[in-house]
């Protein structure tokens, strides 16, 4: 399914972790050292097992793979303890992010749901410069059933006073990709895996894309009833 994202949407809702900010390097790090760990090599293959999962369930994922499957909740101890560690070094916003949330939050409002914890998401967004630009943020620890199912997105949509329908969603794993499309929001995605050809109505390589920025400047503000 191809539809062009619209000039008038009523909202415009963000993933955080290799869309907005480059975690996903840091969790990369945490993860290859983890299968090292267990004497597994880690490469694009094992990426696609986790990417995108809340650190819950890529846990429970890397377990099953090292075939420990009753070792779901250590595995995510050391997971989680990786990534703050690697975190702690600071990240970075991603080429376009910070020109395209301050231009989408110009015209209509905007949040992030992101299937990191809590702790995760605010220091992604802290130390990228972002945390400021977003009034609403919402994290995979804060509700029932985090993505692939959608009520992170209804739940940002909700507290926005927007119709999922006539929402923008910014992804780039098929697990939020899922959790999008799941809740009826349009899709625009930028792969975090190369070479992936993913559900969307938009698709890139960067969110500094000259036509997708072009397109954030030019937001028709939201008509409130």
């Amino acid at each position: 399914m191809n539809r062009s994202l619209p000039a008038r949407p009523d909202a415009v809702v963000f993933d955080c972790d290799g869309l907005l900010v480059d975690t996903e390097s840091h969790w990369t790090v945490a993860e290859t050292a983890l299968f090292a760990a267990h004497g597994h090599p880690f490469g694009p293959a094992q990426k696609a097992l986790v990417v995108g999962r809340t650190l819950e369930s890529a846990a429970e994922a890397m377990a099953a793979y090292f075939g420990r499957p009753d070792a779901g909740a250590d595995i995510a101890a050391g997971l989680l303890a990786g990534v703050r560690r690697e975190l702690a070094r600071g990240a970075t916003a991603l080429p376009g992010a910070l020109e395209l949330v301050r231009a989408c939050r110009a015209a209509v409002p905007i949040a992030v749901a992101s299937n990191s914890p809590r702790e995760l998401l605010d220091v992604a967004l802290s130390s990228a410069g972002l945390a400021d630009l977003f009034p609403h943020s919402f994290a995979a620890d804060e509700v029932r059933s985090p993505k692939p199912a959608p009520e992170l997105y209804l739940t940002a949509c909700e507290a926005l006073g927007a119709d999922p329908r006539r929402s923008v969603a910014f992804e780039d794993s098929a697990t939020g990709i899922a959790a999008a499309r799941a809740a009826g929001l349009y899709v625009a995605v930028v792969p975090s895996l190369e070479g992936t050809t993913p559900d969307h109505d938009w698709l890139g390589t960067s969110l500094a894309n000259p036509a997708l920025q072009a397109w954030a400047r030019a937001l028709a503000p939201r008509m409130r009833s």
